[in-house]
């Protein structure tokens, strides 16, 4: 689990992550959404994959990286559970910015 939050401390990397969760995406569209270079890029990717966030899969000289959000979602819960809070893998349907639809 260290290493799961040690790859979220950085805001570049959850940001990878946040734009992961539209889809799987190049490497190099990736990291044309970032001010850093190449390689300062490569490393954060190496990190999410160290963390098993991520997983990269080669096409051609083009890398594909897949968020695995069962993963994300088992080291929060652990997280959670271990400060005694229970949450429910559950998402909330939302009607409005900061509002939640009850359920009937």
């Amino acid at each position: 689990m260290t290493s799961v939050f040690k790859a979220l401390s950085d805001p570049t990397r959850r940001q990878v992550l946040q734009m992961l969760k539209a889809g799987p995406m190049g490497a190099g569209a990736l990291a044309d959404s970032f001010a850093v270079s190449k390689p300062t890029m490569s490393a954060h990717f190496s990190v999410l994959i160290a963390a098993d966030l991520i997983e990269a899969e080669k096409s051609g000289r083009t890398i594909i990286y897949r968020l695995k959000m069962s993963v994300l979602e088992e080291a929060l819960m652990g997280f959670a559970a271990a400060f005694g809070l229970q949450l429910s893998s559950e998402t909330p349907t939302t009607t409005a910015p900061g509002q939640t639809k009850e359920k009937s």
